[in-house]
């Protein structure tokens, strides 16, 4: 998870590239044409980011999604529009599948001589933040991934263009911002790498005591410049970090595991379940006893529709 620009190569003859993966997000396949697929290392299980636009579609899986200084969790249907240069990282739970389309038009690209697509203008801006896309229009966009891995040439491009269209159509009920502000990270910022080991740090010890002493030592940085870099990086401070993935986990563990509020609270690194319980309100605006009851109702209503 080395915070990095990626260098992404569009296949020649193409002017943006479509990758599909059924395992793992390391195991990508580029689809080239029909019956065709060139094999390349994803970039999905690290904080990264690129210049390319990128539309990324979970079919199956599921995980903790990291955009910005977004933090939330994921699950099959999963799709969202990421803007250009905007940080993300999928932590899967296990295997996934998955369809992401990759596009970089800047300004003074053929792509905007035509007036038509001078309205995706604003949506591309919006992008920025990264959005989450649901609902019917969803399950319209996942259709025309789908058939945007069997076709090539000019008819692979119409449905880029008809994605685009009906993403920029999107009613706002059917539409979340992901991160709270927009931002994007410098190629040339040389504080990335040491950023990234105190990122990867605290999403695999988050669970247990975790000493900011101990990430400036291994990030080599003073602690006014780490605080700086980190919330330039992550959007959050280094304590809001650590406590959002805290919630994150906990969250999750509300709905699948029948172990009380205080073993899941310890479980997730909290000391203090008052302090937790605190937090929990003021982020999900309920007490996770109701946060458990009320998630448990509205899957039981998804399934029962299903």
């Amino acid at each position: 998870m080395r915070v990095e620009r990626e260098m992404i190569q569009i296949p020649s003859g193409h002017s943006f590239r479509v990758l599909r993966w059924s395992r793992s997000l390391r195991d990508v396949e580029c689809v080239v044409a029909p019956g065709k697929v060139e094999k390349i290392t994803g970039e999905g299980t690290r904080w990264h980011f690129h210049v390319e636009m990128e539309l990324t579609l979970f079919t199956e899986g599921s995980g903790t999604r990291f955009v910005g200084d977004h933090i939330g969790s994921f699950e099959g249907g999963d799709l969202v529009l990421l803007g250009s240069k905007l940080p993300h990282y999928w932590h899967t739970r296990g295997n996934s599948g998955g369809i992401s389309v990759q596009w970089h038009f800047p300004e003074g690209h053929p792509f905007w001589a035509f007036p038509e697509n001078l309205p995706l203008l604003e949506l591309f801006e919006r992008a920025g933040r990264g959005l989450r896309l649901s609902g019917a229009p969803a399950t319209r966009i996942a259709a025309l991934l789908r058939d945007m891995m069997q076709a090539q040439g000019v008819e692979q491009l119409s449905l880029l263009l008809r994605t685009l269209a009906l993403i920029a159509t999107v009613p706002e009920a059917d539409r979340t911002f992901l991160s709270v502000r927009s931002f994007a990270l410098a190629a040339e910022s040389h504080y990335q790498q040491a950023i990234s080991k105190a990122m990867r740090h605290l999403i695999a010890h988050f669970r247990e005591e975790v000493r900011l002493e101990d990430v400036l030592a291994l990030t080599g940085l003073s602690r006014p410049t780490f605080a700086r870099q980190f919330k330039k990086h992550s959007g959050r401070t280094f304590s809001e970090f650590l406590n959002r993935l805290r919630l994150q986990a906990a969250c999750r563990e509300l709905l699948e595991s029948g172990r009380s509020v205080l073993e899941i609270a310890m479980g997730c690194g909290f000391t203090q379940v008052s302090f937790f319980n605190r937090l929990f309100r003021r982020l999900q605006k309920c007490s996770p006893t109701e946060y458990r009851a009320r998630q448990g109702r509205e899957t039981g209503r998804r399934r029962a529709a299903f």
